[in-house]
């Protein structure tokens, strides 16, 4: 999920840039800056039906975002989210610490794909690293830092698949996640940075409601007759296993 994280967080920092620096259509040119930038980190098409964006108060609303997947992987996407609002604080825009007062992620869909040899968020995560390098700020916007006083990310749904499925998928709700205060400790923080603590605490859901290893074995076990005897339950069984 690292790579969901740096991506938010560039996401932010094009917002961010677009409101000091821009003027006339600021909507549409923050709408494809995040399609242009985001396909080029990704390595996957990346996609916006819709921003919009009030400089007076740094209000954002950014509708049908979508993270597709690189090249190799069979599923329509890798993210996907309805909505996505961000609330930057306009005083804070031109100086180096940007201040994000929330961000709230409605309804995401994810989906976790076992390719060959790796899933396609790894693959993701691996383009990402190689566009920004070893630095973070190497390819950032001016050095500015991030602190984010509110992330929530609700009624998020995740998607396994696998060639072992036969495909079917299985989806399992996520938890609600609520961050505060990222970054302010450190009295900001890199694009890098706080895509990792976004990172570490979606991992930390994905992993514990998906694991590829657990969902192989019960299948294996279901087409030995051990998980049960009706063919049409055995995806139903290995849900209940997360």
């Amino acid at each position: 999920m690292k790579k969901i994280g740096i991506g938010l967080a560039v996401v932010l920092m094009v917002i961010a840039g677009a409101i000091y620096w821009l003027h006339g259509n600021l909507d549409g040119l923050v709408r494809d800056a995040i399609a242009k930038y985001g396909s080029e980190m990704t390595q996957a098409k990346v996609s916006v039906d819709g921003v919009k964006i009030t400089v007076a108060d740094g209000q954002g609303i950014i509708s049908g975002l979508t993270i597709g997947n690189p090249k190799g992987f069979k599923t329509a996407y890798a993210f996907k989210v309805k909505e996505f609002t961000v609330a930057i604080d306009p005083a804070s825009i031109t100086g180096d610490v940007v201040t994000v007062k929330k961000i709230a992620i409605i309804a995401p869909h994810i989906i976790y794909e076992k390719g060959d040899a790796m899933t396609n968020f790894d693959a993701i995560q691996k383009n990402i690293t190689d566009y920004i390098g070893p630095s973070d700020n190497k390819k950032s916007s001016g050095g500015k830092k991030l602190i984010v006083e509110e992330l929530t990310i609700r009624g998020a749904k995740a998607e396994a698949s696998a060639a072992f499925l036969a495909n079917k998928s299985v989806e399992v709700d996520l938890p609600d996640l609520t961050l505060r205060n990222l970054g302010k400790a450190k009295g900001g923080v890199t694009p890098g940075e706080l895509g990792q603590e976004i990172a570490g605490a979606l991992k930390k859901q994905l992993t514990g409601s998906i694991n590829f290893d657990k969902l192989g074995k019960a299948l294996q076990e279901k087409a030995k007759g051990v998980v049960g005897n009706a063919a049409g339950d055995a995806i139903g069984k290995v849900k209940n296993l997360f």
